[in-house]
């Protein structure tokens, strides 16, 4: 009997960004920083493409984890913010579990700073309270490999997806056919190589014309 496939569902699904906070943003070394910021800010764009309900959470931010990444907060200006006093695992913040049951949704996709607290840690819990859970491995940072590796293990182990932001977006449209010009927008805005491909593609549509 094959395993089921639990794919993405832009209907049933919420955003958690957690913890991409200037301060912490500058403990990633698992990837390139210019490469990790341009990822969070295309899983930002893909939740308001699909239109999903995102939840923004920061973690002690006026000490030295730092204020949320200003880009956010503008993107997302009428989304819950969270501001955690000092909970680590943002799950355990009460304002925090009820604004993720308020959407609704079943299915979680989370990313933040670092992997194998911030992110671990909530998705853990969401996973033991049967929320199907998908990691945006691209769109979170850690010290290095080692401690990424690490929490990729004990997420995937425990039954989160791990998945990139452009595996989550391409999920979540199902058919190209659905909006061409607009999915390949959301590429070519984050991915440098893609805007190749859409130049491409324009101009022999517009030769076709």
């Amino acid at each position: 009997m094959g395993k089921p496939y639990v794919r993405l569902d832009k209907d049933n699904a919420a955003v958690l960004l957690v913890d991409h906070q200037t301060g912490l943003l500058s403990l990633v070394r698992d990837i390139d920083p210019d490469k990790f910021k341009t990822n969070v800010l295309a899983v930002a764009a893909a939740a308001k493409y699909f239109n999903l309900p995102t939840i923004l959470t920061t973690s002690f931010e006026n000490g030295p984890n730092g204020p949320l990444v200003p880009e956010l907060k503008e993107m997302f200006p009428d989304a819950p913010f969270i501001a955690r006093p000092g909970q680590i695992n943002a799950w355990d913040n009460e304002e925090f579990v009820k604004a993720v049951k308020a959407t609704g949704k079943k299915q979680l996709i989370i990313a933040g700073v670092v992997t194998e607290v911030c992110v671990a840690f909530p998705a853990l819990s969401a996973l033991e309270e049967d929320f199907e859970v998908f990691v945006i491995t691209d769109a979170s940072g850690t010290f290095n490999p080692l401690t990424r590796d690490a929490a990729w293990d004990r997420m995937s182990s425990a039954g989160a997806q791990l998945m990139t932001w452009f595996g989550m977006a391409c999920e979540l449209h199902r058919d190209w056919r659905n909006d061409v010009e607009g999915l390949g927008a959301l590429f070519s805005n984050h991915i440098p190589d893609y805007r190749n491909l859409m130049n491409s593609y324009s101009f022999f549509n517009t030769e076709d014309k």
